[in-house]
């Protein structure tokens, strides 16, 4: 699967829509059976919305129906992830309309800031996502942070 990656800033018009990266849409298509657009809700760790294709989507909701039936961390993130989220079409000039509970949840008027995670992507107000990626560099610095490295197989001798 594609990564997305990088940082891209598009403009919001005045009906809510916005182009999303073609390195995105591009990535995500080529994952898709069928729905060609994404799946965005808001990241409840943040003024921000979290976005992804249609594999991840189900990887996420697979995720969910795995913890305890009725548990409270089931029924929590059902609600924040399963429930708040929309299904996005693209339309022909790859742009998707931001419904306006996530545009009121990121605090996204005029500019949107596309941020690549791997399998799924954020989208921010561009001076709260400069914040945030300041708080987080100075968190990871702070605590020597470290990623072991898990081995692929391409990267297995």
């Amino acid at each position: 699967m594609p990564l997305l990656v990088g940082r891209y800033v598009n403009k919001i018009d005045r009906k809510g829509r916005v182009s999303v990266p073609k390195s995105f849409r591009d990535a995500l298509s080529e994952q898709s059976s069928g729905f060609v657009g994404i799946y965005a809700y808001p990241l409840f760790k943040a003024a921000a919305v979290e976005a992804c294709g249609e594999t991840f989507m189900k990887q996420l909701a697979d995720s969910i129906d795995n913890l305890d039936m009725f548990s409270d961390d089931q029924d929590d993130l059902a609600s924040i992830v399963l429930e708040s989220a929309h299904q996005l079409p693209f339309d022909p000039e790859g742009r998707v309309v931001l419904p306006a509970d996530l545009l009121d949840h990121g605090v996204l008027s005029n500019e949107a800031m596309f941020v690549g995670r791997g399998a799924r992507f954020t989208i921010w107000n561009p001076a709260t996502f400069a914040e945030h990626q300041s708080r987080a560099f100075a968190r990871a610095r702070d605590r020597g942070a470290t990623l072991p490295l898990r081995r692929t197989q391409e990267t297995a001798p």
